[in-house]
């Protein structure tokens, strides 16, 4: 995998060579439905927390929600490094030389899903549902995760949310120079500063999926249950936290399979010599269940309850994919299998408006330290994950772009005897029970929180051990995900321990997350506020991928090290299985693409494979 995506280069390419991905429908074309005997299913490891776009921060619900809402690009299926190609533009975005001013032009003959919102007429999708679904991102009775990135640079947002906050409500209606319609099927993004990044936010969903004004409306409260949009699939069945059931959108509009693999990709280039030219979605219905634990998911698939295991359980790995081969007993199944090393990150981050753990003060920063040099990363990697990750030593993973191989940090130094002499050298004296207490005499507690899932479980047991050889004690509080990401965000968390996928291929899409204006709500948890940062962050996100912004990158990592807001943890790499009659899968690099509607089923070799 190439280590940097140069934005230039691939829009110079992009304009030259690639045929676009999707081709409008004239009002007067036969309406395609696909074959109803073609099924998908297969499960998510988390519940889905609600299908209105613009109030998701998961993974799991943003698959979800870019299957029934458009954004204006999307990540080329089968290229690597990531690629942007149109989705419902024209062609992609005209972009000025200062990277200030972004203005996109909606293809013509685009529509929504039926709705009573739309009182019986077809609804076409215009510039002005992009206006429309950004705005929202300012609207304070919304608490939009992607706030953060359009406060403070888009031009006249501060003064358009601070309106907003004062009346609690936003005046949609208002002029607004950052975000605005030009005509009826164009639009313009103008920023305060330059930020070549933000183009990669038009591919996002929680950012730019469109929505319809009529159904945000009529449903109000209730909009986040009653997803109407333009995409490939619409949801027919939903019982909540159990099982979510889309067929294909009978308004959506002709799009055909098309993708451009690397040259030396020889599975890609198979799959697009079996699909090119069919029209999406290719199948004809989408079953996906919820269940958390991992052997129940995994006796599931097995049962051909799945036809796909998305990201098999690492607990499995050593019986399923023993040396990265498939064991012979799932070879004799017909089953495919790939391993695909993720734009991904998990971390540890410390709450630094904690009395325990935050703080910037020697004596804080040498606790945090002390945590981080105990904690046994290459026991995760080998015990609980089975070999299936890679260290972290910046907060950014391989494969994005700003990614420099030959840079490193001490990121994950194992080492209890520096952590202890730390703990020592800064007053953390041990009691007479053994264990450690703050410099003032009170004792030194630290809470922890993970979800009831077995790996969750067995991460505890890992850290509860790692603690104790510095003579720390650490509490473990359980709770459901959706409910620890709200209190997280409300910043009352001591510690949590997070796996995060890239929204976006560049290493902004974590450095973000450490920017001091971005606490709590808008995505800094660890609330982390350090000026030096947050100087090399603004200069940084000005610049293309150059080497001065690789040097500013390394910078922002360095300092993380240092002041330990973060205790890195590892890159996972993913094991997805499916039967040979699923014809086309391939993990998405940005996994919050969705990539339903660029499947087949061949339905030939599954009655073949049934007949067995």
């Amino acid at each position: 995998m190439e280590s940097r995506l140069r934005w230039e280069k691939v829009l110079v390419c992009q304009l030259l060579a690639l045929p676009l991905i999707a081709i409008a429908a004239s009002a007067a074309a036969i309406e395609y439905k696909p074959d109803p005997r073609k099924v998908v299913r297969y499960a998510f490891e988390i519940a889905e927390t609600t299908f209105d776009p613009h109030k998701v921060a998961d993974t799991y619900s943003n698959i979800v929600n870019s299957a029934m809402f458009d954004t204006p690009l999307l990540y080329d299926y089968l290229a690597n490094p990531a690629k942007l190609r149109v989705n419902t533009l024209v062609a992609l975005p005209d972009v000025s030389a200062d990277y200030k001013t972004f203005t996109l032009r909606v293809k013509p003959g685009i529509y929504f899903a039926d709705d009573p919102a739309f009182g019986g007429k077809k609804r076409e999708l215009v510039a002005e549902d992009y206006v429309y679904s950004i705005k929202r991102l300012f609207d304070p009775t919304l608490t939009a995760p992607q706030l953060a990135d359009v406060e403070g640079f888009v031009l006249g947002s501060e003064e358009y949310i601070a309106r907003a906050r004062k009346a609690n409500k936003l005046d949609y209606d208002a002029p607004f120079e950052g975000v605005k319609a030009l005509d009826r099927y164009t639009f313009q993004i103008k920023l305060k500063n330059p930020k070549p990044v933000f183009i990669y936010n038009f591919a996002y969903c929680p950012f730019s999926c469109a929505v319809a004004r009529e159904v945000v409306e009529k449903y109000g409260a209730e909009f986040g249950a009653h997803p109407v949009g333009t995409g490939p699939f619409r949801l027919t069945e939903w019982r909540r936290s159990s099982k979510m059931v889309f067929e294909p959108n009978p308004n959506f509009r002709e799009v055909y399979f098309d993708a451009e693999p690397n040259p030396d990709d020889v599975e890609g280039h198979a799959i697009l010599a079996r699909l090119k030219g069919k029209r999406l979605p290719m199948v004809g219905r989408i079953e996906v269940s919820v269940i958390e634990e991992m052997q129940p998911r995994w006796i599931s698939f097995l049962g051909r309850g799945q036809d796909l295991m998305w990201r098999m359980p690492e607990e499995f790995a050593n019986t399923a994919v023993p040396n990265h081969q498939l064991a012979p007993n799932l070879k004799r199944l017909g089953l495919q299998f790939r391993q695909s090393p993720l734009l991904d990150l998990t971390y540890t981050y410390f709450n630094m408006l904690d009395p325990t753990v935050g703080g910037y003060t020697p004596e804080k920063v040498a606790l945090r330290r002390a945590i981080t040099l105990a904690y046994k990363t290459q026991d995760e990697i080998n015990v609980i994950r089975k070999g299936q990750a890679i260290h972290a030593s910046t907060p950014y993973s391989p494969g994005v772009a700003g990614y420099d191989a030959n840079f490193r940090t001490s990121a994950n130094e194992y080492n209890p005897a520096k952590a202890n002499a730390l703990l020592d050298i800064y007053g953390y004296a041990r009691g007479d029970d053994g264990y450690r207490r703050l410099p003032n005499g009170q004792p030194l507690v630290l809470k922890h929180n993970s979800t009831p899932t077995e790996r969750d479980k067995q991460i505890d047991e890992m850290w509860i051990r790692s603690m104790e050889e510095i003579g720390v004690r650490i509490e473990v509080r359980k709770a459901k995900w959706p409910d620890l990401l709200k209190e997280s965000y409300a910043s009352k968390l001591m510690m949590w321990q997070l796996g995060q996928s890239a929204s976006t291929p560049d290493a902004d899409t974590w450095l973000n997350a450490l920017y001091g204006p971005n606490e709590g709500q808008k995505g800094n948890q660890a609330n982390f506020k350090l000026k030096a940062y947050d100087d090399a962050y603004d200069k940084a996100s000005q610049l293309p991928d150059t080497p001065e912004r690789i040097r500013l990158y390394q910078e922002m990592a360095k300092l993380m090290v240092a002041y330990a807001p973060w205790r890195l943890g590892l890159h996972r790499i993913a094991t997805d299985l499916w039967y040979p009659y699923v014809i086309g899968f391939r993990r998405p690099l940005v996994q919050s693409q969705n990539w339903w509607s660029r499947v087949d089923v061949d339905l030939t070799m599954q009655k073949e494979y049934d007949a067995k």
